[in-house]
């Protein structure tokens, strides 16, 4: 997934604004994504807990971001549906996602939809107690939908560490933080 530079700048910027009005929580998958779910020819699907997810971090032990970010989490949950032809899924089922998690509240961050096609990145962020506590990320390609949630305190710099980890798609031209030990 790739995610301009702006776009990054635009998710940690609003990491900072508090969210009006109380949300509803959704702890169950969308409709739409069962729907997606169903019509798909191959379905590869795994939730990680807080103790899978440490256990899984152990495998690159000198990251230190990951580490820190897998501390504050309690789960990720990773939906991975493929088609045998483009364009095969029902859109009607991406919109009812997208529906879905306006009823219930949350924040939809990201709408990047690709030129001439239907595919498209979304980002969704609920808010608990003014901090960032689920994020929800839905990416159609032509012959794929992925669909992947994120629980507990997270931040836009936690899930661009998190990008390319556990079936969670890279972040690329993410914000660069300046390292102080690196600039000695």
């Amino acid at each position: 997934m790739k995610l301009p530079h702006l776009v990054s700048s635009f998710l940690i910027g609003l990491f900072a604004i508090p969210s009006a009005g109380a949300q509803q929580r959704m702890e169950r998958i969308p409709q739409g994504i069962e729907a997606l779910r169903m019509s798909a020819s191959s379905k590869t699907e795994f939730t990680l807990d807080h103790s899978m997810l440490v256990l899984a971090s152990k495998i690159d032990p000198d990251n230190e971001d990951l580490r820190r970010v897998i501390a504050g989490l309690n789960g990720v949950s990773v939906h991975s549906y493929h088609y045998p032809r483009p364009w095969m899924y029902e859109l009607a089922a991406l919109a009812a996602v997208k529906d879905e998690y306006g009823v219930a509240g949350w924040k939809h961050v990201i709408n990047k939809n690709e030129r001439d096609s239907n595919g498209g990145t979304d980002i969704w962020l609920r808010w608990e107690n003014n901090a960032i506590s689920n994020v929800a990320i839905l990416v159609a390609k032509s012959n794929e939908v992925d669909y992947i949630v994120v629980s507990g305190s997270v931040s836009p710099i936690d899930l661009s560490h998190l990008g390319g980890h556990f079936g969670i798609p890279k972040i690329e031209g993410g914000v660069a933080i300046p390292n102080e030990a690196r600039n000695k």
